[in-house]
């Protein structure tokens, strides 16, 4: 039985963030997890399904080769290893269970100060056709958030530090009584962090991070296409607290070509043939991304024929032969006729012997014929 769709599991878009698919997995393993569903195969096999898609989608290297490859692109033939359900089976319903009521009195259930990883970015890059398939190097610039360099992203005045919070003691949660439960939150004095910036960093007003716009060289490989991401490890916005540094995701975005379109590796143009190199044969020259070629236009050519110029397409970008150019022939009517072309053209039209020099009129008109010919009416 095909796989589900990992987000149609968790029920999310593709562009959800990391809040999201954490919620959404919650959600449905509170649902399905077996200690609340014994006996209940069904619940069960859910419960590995959204644990497993979880598992990946929650994993920003994961998640982006399983959103080019689709299942293809992530291992899972060592089971559903260190995900969210745990190796050893199943999560402990009492884990998810604090967790979302962590998140129902504003708590983020379980949640620790300290330095924390940065978001992720995304870059949307337009290249020609000529250079996602030869290859570039392009600049960029990425606006984003970085650590401050005046109090090396501790937030606080240069020369002071953080204080312990007194509320929490420098936990980041505290405890609070709901009717009958007992249940830990995020302290709102420092909002989990565990300290207080007594006083805060003229630069960054306390935030350890400040907006800067990055400028970037992409190396972008030969034989990209729309669709392609290009990871660049530690470009995203700087983490929390001195945390590591997200990575940034360009993705690429072929602009269309005034000549060639691309199916994979291969190239397809429409070549314009005037109809009497198409009736009696000629010989065309044609563009190629490396240059004009020759093509032979055989005597009584039809609009529509395809000429495949082999090894004149696209190498992949992960590998494989070249790609061939497809040239589909266009027979062209003339326009803007003398008075004497049209002459000729009515003199040649006499000589014409139906069915012998336009076999398929001919063929067309016949089946016309017949189809009126079986009509009641």
């Amino acid at each position: 039985m095909a796989k589900r769709d990992y987000y149609e599991v968790l029920g999310v878009s593709k562009d959800a963030s990391a809040a999201e698919l954490k919620k959404a997995y919650r959600r449905v393993a509170m649902k399905h997890h077996p200690d609340r569903n014994p006996g209940d195969k069904a619940s069960e096999d859910k419960f590995k399904e959204a644990s497993e898609a979880y598992e990946v989608l929650s994993d920003a290297q994961k998640r982006a080769a399983y959103d080019q490859f689709g299942h293809a692109g992530v291992d899972q033939s060592g089971g559903m290893g260190g995900g969210a359900a745990g190796a050893g089976g199943f999560g402990s319903f009492s884990d998810i269970f604090g967790d979302v009521f962590g998140d129902i009195f504003g708590g983020g259930g379980g949640r620790r100060g300290g330095p924390s990883r940065g978001a992720d970015l995304r870059y949307n890059l337009e290249l020609s056709l000529e250079d996602a398939v030869r290859g570039t190097n392009v600049q960029i610039k990425v606006p984003t958030l970085v650590g401050c360099e005046t109090c090396d992203g501790s937030g606080a005045k240069k020369g002071t530090s953080p204080k312990t919070c007194t509320t929490c003691g420098g936990m980041g949660q505290v405890r609070m009584q709901q009717g009958f439960f007992s249940v830990q939150q995020a302290c709102p004095t420092c909002r989990g962090k565990g300290t207080i910036i007594t006083d805060p960093c003229g630069s960054c007003h306390g935030q350890g991070r400040v907006e800067q716009t990055k400028k970037l060289s992409v190396k972008v490989p030969a034989g990209v296409d729309t669709g392609d991401r290009i990871r660049l490890s530690g470009e995203g916005e700087a983490g929390a607290e001195g945390g590591p540094a997200g990575d940034l995701y360009v993705e690429v975005h072929v602009k269309r070509h005034e000549i060639f379109e691309r199916d994979g590796a291969d190239l397809y143009c429409e070549v314009p043939v005037d109809f009497v190199d198409a009736a009696l044969g000629g010989e065309l020259e044609v563009p190629t991304l490396d240059g004009r070629v020759k093509l032979k236009v055989p005597a009584e050519t039809q609009t529509g024929k395809l000429f495949r110029l082999r090894s004149k397409g696209v190498t992949p970008v992960r590998g494989g032969p070249r790609g061939d150019l497809m040239c589909r022939v266009v027979v062209e009517t003339p326009v803007d006729l003398t008075h004497k072309q049209k002459e000729l053209l009515r003199e040649f039209q006499s000589t014409m012997k139906g069915g012998k020099n336009s076999p398929r009129q001919s063929s067309w008109f016949d089946g016309m014929k017949n189809f009126f010919g079986d009509m009641k009416i």
